[in-house]
């Protein structure tokens, strides 16, 4: 694992200009950012935008990059001993412009990408949230560990999607354990209320899911999966909740091994549909 840490670069009196020129240091991060997890029609309304919020932001900024680089050894140190695997991955650490907070790279050992203005500067968030993030890549690498052919993935299935998260947010509690069960979901100090919700409406979250994941593939990841979705509900994100509940329950079935593979399985989507009808 090699972390390339782009903010000593980020410029120190910040322009539209300037900021362009900082992504242009670092293409393989920034090409990854605005293609998929910061998209604006116009790029510098959106850093205009951004240049007012870095100041308020940038006291945060400062105390997460004192501690990332050595939360993101340590955890993956957690993973390698015990998982037994290893992180041939880079993890870049950048300034964005309030897009995504963290994410994995569309690669099957996927690299990982670190949004620091987007990040909690709360100790407990932070370690969870990068041992979410490790999570998805470690899941990658125990299914490549199978010889898996990875050209059989529906990557663009919403079940695939709830797997996904379900495995991060419980390889998370694993390598982070005992921590506040809402910070598993938000990776932040506020989600009490959004984790209370999903609980007292689990029933009908997962009925809405199993009649929405038939609509349009873009239209069910906005509404379940990003942070701009929760129109039925007027919580977004609640697809997480649903993962880890579905996640658990194949654990119990098939043990964690069993559950971090379901995916592999050619009936995997028969699966997780009969998951849903004995959970509604």
């Amino acid at each position: 694992m090699q972390i390339t840490d782009t903010i000593p670069a980020f410029p120190k009196e910040v322009t539209i200009q300037k900021l362009k020129k900082y992504y242009e240091q670092y293409p393989e991060a920034f090409n990854e950012y605005f293609t998929y997890h910061c998209k604006a029609t116009d790029l510098d309304s959106r850093l205009a935008t951004a240049i007012k919020a870095y100041e308020d932001s940038m006291p945060s900024i400062v105390k997460v990059h004192k501690n990332i680089a050595n939360y993101i050894t340590e955890i993956s140190k957690l993973y390698e001993d015990q998982y037994q695997i290893n992180f041939p991955i880079q993890v870049y650490l950048i300034i964005g412009a309030f897009g995504s907070n963290a994410y994995t790279h569309r690669q099957i050992i996927p690299n990982i990408t670190f949004a620091l203005e987007k990040l909690s500067s709360e100790e407990d968030p932070l370690l969870v949230l990068i041992a979410h993030e490790f999570g998805h890549a470690a899941h990658n690498i125990i299914t490549n560990q199978t010889q898996f052919e990875w050209k059989m993935m529906q990557w663009e299935h919403p079940y695939t999607w709830l797997l996904q998260e379900g495995a991060a947010t419980h390889l998370s509690r694993k390598i982070i354990a005992n921590k506040e069960p809402s910070i598993y979901f938000s990776h932040d100090l506020h989600g009490e209320a959004w984790l209370s919700f999903a609980q007292e409406n689990s029933c009908k979250i997962i009925h809405q899911f199993y009649q929405d994941s038939n609509a349009e593939n873009r239209s069910v990841y906005k509404e379940w999966f990003s942070i701009t979705g929760g129109s039925n509900f007027g919580h977004s994100r609640l697809a997480y909740f649903i993962g880890d509940m579905l996640f658990q329950d194949f654990v119990q079935m098939y043990g964690e091994k069993g559950a971090l593979l379901l995916w592999t399985k050619r009936d995997f989507i028969y699966l997780v549909d009969e998951w849903f009808k004995s959970r509604m």
